[in-house]
């Protein structure tokens, strides 16, 4: 499969439609590792016990900071999926 012993950065990681792509790769793919970037430290720790899976790792930044986002690349990424999104209401 395309996601299969792939690292992947999912940019934005903890928002809705985020979380179901990390529950989908990991249910039905193998991924050899899953990056959730995202800026909510809380969200992050929320899945990171929902799915206690040793594929995911969880890195806080934000999409608008390059140095931070060169740091979560270290990992040698196959594939990102950016869904980080600014809202203004």
């Amino acid at each position: 499969m395309f996601l299969d012993d792939k690292t992947i950065l999912i940019t934005g990681g903890t928002g809705s439609f985020e979380r179901k792509f990390v529950e989908i790769a990991l249910r039905r793919h193998n991924p050899r590792q899953l990056i959730v970037f995202s800026r909510d430290e809380l969200k992050q720790s929320e899945m990171s016990s929902q799915y206690a899976d040793p594929r995911l790792r969880f890195f806080v930044g934000d999409v608008r900071d390059p140095g931070r986002l060169r740091r979560a690349f270290e990992a040698s990424v196959d594939l990102v999926v950016h869904a980080a999104a600014l809202k203004q209401v």
